[in-house]
């Protein structure tokens, strides 16, 4: 069968599958990548300067604490991004289908640079306006971002050999955990700096002064910082050539295939336009939203979706949130017992050793051992793991808030994102890549990570109020009495739960061709069945 099969593909895509790990799987790996360190920078570096957003454009002087966000404004600051990312991963999810993946790759990246410098220079005569204008550059930004996510994932599987796509994919991702901690480290710097250089009392010493003028270049600087690793990699984004498999299954231009992937593999590539001919004559008998599309991947998109979806409810809503939990739980002071710049320093350090010891060695233990145990084992792990670690911090809670066991809960909650990570917060971008026609394979991705930012946006929005205290006496202010840190807790835990057993709709794609998760590579021969093949694995 893997004969007949072999005999079917083109030698330009067989050549891909067996080649060798060479120098341009990891230059694809750093450009791709660096897209990813530059998007997760943006995304999660606001959750660092709400804080001092707050301070700065929210604080009556007369008020025994400083000023935060209005929950409006908050939510919109916090949440506007992830409404762009959505839009962007449908619409060049899409595009990158249509007009290739190489063209529209560049597109995200101009957009992304261009916002992220905006943002930073959001001005007005009123807090409003200048919140008006962030949030208006920061959707932009959020669109450039979520072009990234399908193009990025679709280009380095359609890149990489079947032997070790799956840690080439996940090594590009896990780009998001080092840009995750670069946001922490830059602000730690940059508090520290300014800190020392315009030293102020704590708000209730004297709540005046204890936001320094300065303070407002703090975040404008950080989120400008977000431009350079995308101009950085920009001129290496033009120069990747189009993938193989774009160019020869979906644009049918056999020859200029063979010639880029020559070029890359530095061997000779038989062009095959006859063989072609007949794989795309076969291959184009139904569109995304045909009845033998439903058939034969429907299941597959729909649990693509709803785990990416399931997942990020809980990861977003845990890292744009950080500061308040770790607040709730005593971990920082209260905000009248800082200035301004100190407590933007101890958010900082607080999520930054998270990073560090949660959530970049998760992606990485995924990055070294997908190949081996496979998808679908590391996605049911993970949203195990998450769901046990989200309950032992939930059911003791109060445990947890007493002086003295501040350390337990921070080990515990870093252990739920390294589940994440070591888990579906990496597996939900890398399957909805490999199991789909090369023709959709941009926009199915795009379509399953925009499932995801949805969950993202509940999570970021819901989280916000749902966390609430349920006592009208320790709401802040604004805000309406919640279900408290606890019970959200426990909702985030069922999120979990059911991520686990959505989990059991998606393919197991690991050592197998694209086209043969696709069905690309064998006519007719749908992957109808393959949804019972990853469980049958676990047997």
């Amino acid at each position: 069968m893997a004969s007949r099969q072999q005999s079917q593909q083109l030698q330009v895509l067989t050549a891909l599958d067996g080649a060798k790990t060479q120098w341009y799987h990891f230059t694809a790996i750093v450009v791709a990548g660096m897209g990813f360190f530059t998007d997760a920078y943006d995304l999660f570096c606001i959750s660092l300067v709400t804080k001092l957003l707050g301070r700065i454009y929210y604080t009556d002087p007369s008020s025994p604490d400083p000023g935060s966000l209005p929950p409006n404004v908050a939510a919109a600051v916090n949440g506007v991004a992830l409404c762009g990312t959505l839009a962007g991963q449908l619409f060049f999810g899409w595009l990158g289908d249509r007009l290739g993946r190489k063209s529209v790759y560049g597109m995200t990246l101009v957009l992304m640079v261009v916002c992220s410098l905006a943002s930073g220079l959001s001005f007005g005569h009123t807090p409003t306006s200048v919140m008006a204008t962030l949030c208006f550059f920061r959707f932009w930004l959020g669109f450039g971002i979520g072009g990234d996510y399908p193009l990025s994932a679709t280009i380095m599987s359609e890149y990489a050999n079947k032997k070790t796509r799956g840690a080439f994919i996940a090594a590009v991702f896990a780009m998001q955990g080092f840009g995750i901690l670069a946001g922490g480290i830059v602000t730690l710097v940059l508090s520290t700096v300014f800190r020392n250089a315009f030293p102020a009392p704590a708000y209730q010493v004297n709540a005046a002064t204890s936001t320094v003028p300065q303070a407002d270049y703090v975040w404008r600087i950080i989120l400008m910082l977000g431009a350079l690793p995308a101009v950085l990699t920009y001129y290496w984004r033009t120069k990747m050539p189009e993938t193989a498999r774009y160019t020869a299954l979906v644009a049918g231009n056999a020859k200029q295939a063979s010639l880029d992937m020559s070029k890359v593999l530095q061997s000779e590539i038989e062009a095959e336009p006859e063989k072609l001919e007949e794989i795309i004559t076969r291959g184009k008998d139904y569109g995304l939203f045909s009845s033998q599309f439903a058939q034969r991947h429907g299941l597959h998109l729909a649990g693509t979706a709803a785990a990416w979806f399931l997942v990020d409810v809980a990861y977003y809503s845990q890292n744009l949130f950080q500061k308040d939990i770790f607040s709730s739980i005593g971990w920082i002071p209260k905000a009248r017992a800082m200035d301004a710049l100190e407590e933007v320093f101890r958010i900082s350090r607080a999520q930054t050793l998270i990073a560090l010891c949660g959530t970049v060695p998760g992606y990485w233990f995924t990055v070294f051992l997908i190949d081996t145990i496979g998808r679908f084992t590391i996605q049911l792990v993970g949203f195990a793991g998450m769901t046990a670690f989200m309950l032992g911090l939930a059911v003791p809670y109060h445990h947890w808030t007493t002086p003295g066991n501040h350390v337990g809960f921070v080990v515990m909650y870093g252990l739920t994102f390294f589940f994440t990570n070591f888990g579906p917060n990496a597996t939900t971008f890398i399957v909805p890549a490999e199991i789909f026609p090369a023709r959709l394979r941009s926009t199915c991705h795009g379509i399953s990570a925009a499932a995801g930012k949805a969950g993202a946006i509940i999570g970021a929005f819901g989280f916000l109020y749902a966390a609430q205290s349920p006592d009208p006496a320790h709401v802040d202010a604004g805000y309406k009495p919640g279900i408290g840190v606890q019970k959200a807790l426990y909702v985030l835990a069922a999120c979990n739960l059911l991520g686990f057993l959505v989990t059991f709709l998606v393919p197991e794609s690991k050592g197998k061709s694209l086209e043969e998760m696709s069905g690309e590579a064998h006519g007719e021969e749908a992957n109808t069945n393959t949804i019972n093949t990853s469980a049958d694995q676990m047997v």
